[in-house]
């Protein structure tokens, strides 16, 4: 979903002052506030059963140029700011309990609001999913057997591989790990293609800083989630200690799902 609004404070002086409302159905999509005036009311409203609203988390990730407004999370009445206006942290992202509340956005007052557009991406998903790609040690530490099986089973990408190069970003506290694929298992989205005339695929997964990720020999096993459109690291192990786990879960009858590890 990606939805802009445009306010009607370009017009009507007397708009500066409205609250407007949007209901949002979409799981993850993106909107745009166009010339904000006044404030905006953003209700997520899945699909899903409200018994299980209390096991997401909703995660938004202001766009760059973003201004204009600030971001809080309302409950009741009570405010609480969660992105200030002109705050340019690259790449951040802020995520809260969906029970937590909802979003308020209020435009801040601004000599020329034509030149303003407030605007981010959102994504629900479960607390346990949110948990794994926000806890900073989380992907830097290796992956038990178990871990590594599930992830097969349920990540949103799964491919054998190797390091080409790595490029870190001081500014953004990531590292671009830029892979060469030699099989490709499984992905949601086209992050990994064919390229140039030989016809290889590559793809680019992301992963903190301060994880250290270096170029190296060999093949591993990279998994991991899609998140705000940017493939991101999970469990990695080298291919040879995947065929081993694999081998050993198959012979006792405990691999939680078919794959061909060759």
């Amino acid at each position: 979903l990606s939805l802009s609004f445009f306010p009607s404070g370009l017009t009507h002086e007397s708009h500066k002052k409205d609250v407007e409302q949007v209901y949002l159905r979409c799981s993850e999509g993106s909107i745009e506030w166009m010339y904000p005036t006044g404030a905006l009311i953003v209700n997520l409203r899945p699909n899903t059963s409200p018994a299980s609203y209390k096991h997401l988390t909703v995660c938004i990730k202001p766009f760059k140029d973003s201004a204009g407004a600030n971001i809080y999370l309302e409950k009741t009445g009570e405010l609480k700011l969660l992105v200030r206006d002109g705050d340019r942290s690259p790449s951040k992202v802020y995520c809260f309990g969906y029970d937590q509340g909802g979003l308020f956005i209020e435009a801040t007052p601004q000599q020329d609001i034509s030149r303003k557009i407030t605007g981010f991406q959102y994504e629900l998903m479960s607390k346990g999913m949110a948990s794994d790609l926000h806890t900073v040690s989380a992907p830097c530490r290796p992956c038990s057997d178990t871990e590594v099986l599930l992830a097969v089973c349920t990540n949103d990408f799964v491919i054998r591989g190797s390091i080409q190069d790595v490029t870190n970003k001081a500014e953004e506290q990531e590292s671009i790990i830029h892979v060469g694929v030699n099989k490709l298992y499984r992905q949601k989205s086209k992050v990994f293609q064919l390229t140039g005339e030989n016809g290889n695929w590559r793809g680019q997964i992301k992963t903190p800083l301060e994880c250290g990720v270096k170029p190296g020999d060999g093949d591993f096993l990279f998994t991991g989630r899609m998140h705000f459109g940017e493939a991101r690291l999970g469990c990695a192990p080298r291919f040879k200690d995947f065929q081993r786990m694999y081998k050993e879960a198959k012979d006792k009858g405990l691999n939680p799902c078919e794959i061909g590890p060759d």
